[in-house]
């Protein structure tokens, strides 16, 4: 998903209106703060000649604090407009996502509307955010089934459960991975749960916290479950807008990374 460290503008990119070798078990540590702040999450990037330990999930929250700063926390919002925009995000670039949504609600001023559309208008509404057809089916079928089981089309009965019970809710549905269930939450409501896109996916196989051929989906189950409730936000953003300056999928920036001296990457390289 399109989603990224607002810096000074505190807006997540995509979301209109808001303000990503196994080493031993003794490699789980805790970061500078003590109490268990930030885990490792207990995975690490070998090189020769031995392993190389991953920064706890704190040292990394704080470098990447000092270097891009903290985003401002975002308010609430419709969680089933949040799952729409984030549907719509993507495989597509955020000024183009942003397009599907707005031509989207021009077209459909309700969601109770859209549930009552032909697929292929909706399509044709969205066209400028790429893969239409699919996104649209996607959408309508959500939205149909929401009206179908709470009278109404509506993601806000989510609210009243607790975080986990949300969050599984969601994955349940035809549609939705875990990366969209989890920015749902955590942009809708501000319910922390981790999301994991391509770029902390790749930052996060560089810092050894993915393991070797850990898929995005089965990562973000593993490290969700350790990122501390107040860097959830702030981390999934800086990370993104870090893997998009800085730690590139080709040629990444190492030199002027600030996570430099943590990034058993940059410590493997000649």
């Amino acid at each position: 998903m399109g989603l990224r460290a607002p810096g000074a503008a505190g807006r997540v990119a995509g979301l209109p209106g808001v303000q990503p070798h196994r080493l031993p078990g003794s490699a789980l540590h805790a970061g500078n703060h003590g109490g268990g702040r930030g885990q490792s999450p207990g995975c690490g990037a070998g090189r020769k000649g031995g392993e190389v330990r991953p920064p706890s999930i704190a040292a990394v929250s704080d470098a990447l604090e000092a270097c891009y700063g903290k985003p401002r926390p975002h308010g609430k919002r419709p969680l089933l407009d949040v799952l729409v925009q984030t549907i719509l995000s993507q495989n597509t670039s955020d000024a183009n996502s942003l397009r599907a949504y707005a031509s989207l609600k021009r077209a459909f001023p309700s969601w109770s509307g859209l549930a009552a559309a032909d697929v292929r208008k909706v399509a044709a509404a969205i066209r400028q955010g790429g893969l239409a057809n699919v996104k649209s089916r996607r959408i309508v079928r959500i939205i149909r089934e929401l009206e179908r089981l709470h009278g109404r089309p509506t993601l806000e009965h989510l609210r009243r459960m607790d975080r986990e019970a949300a969050y599984q809710a969601l994955k349940a549905m035809d549609g939705i991975g875990p990366k969209t269930a989890a920015c749902t939450l955590l942009f809708g409501s501000g319910i922390p749960v981790f999301p994991v896109d391509t770029h902390i996916h790749r930052v996060g196989a560089r810092l050894g916290w993915a393991r070797t051929g850990e898929t995005r989906e089965k990562f973000q189950e593993r490290i969700r479950r350790l990122v501390p409730d107040g860097l959830v936000h702030p981390l999934h953003l800086n990370i993104i807008e870090h893997g998009r300056r800085v730690c590139r999928p080709e040629n990444p920036r190492c030199p002027a990374c600030c996570l430099k001296p943590l990034c058993p990457y940059r410590k493997g390289k000649p």
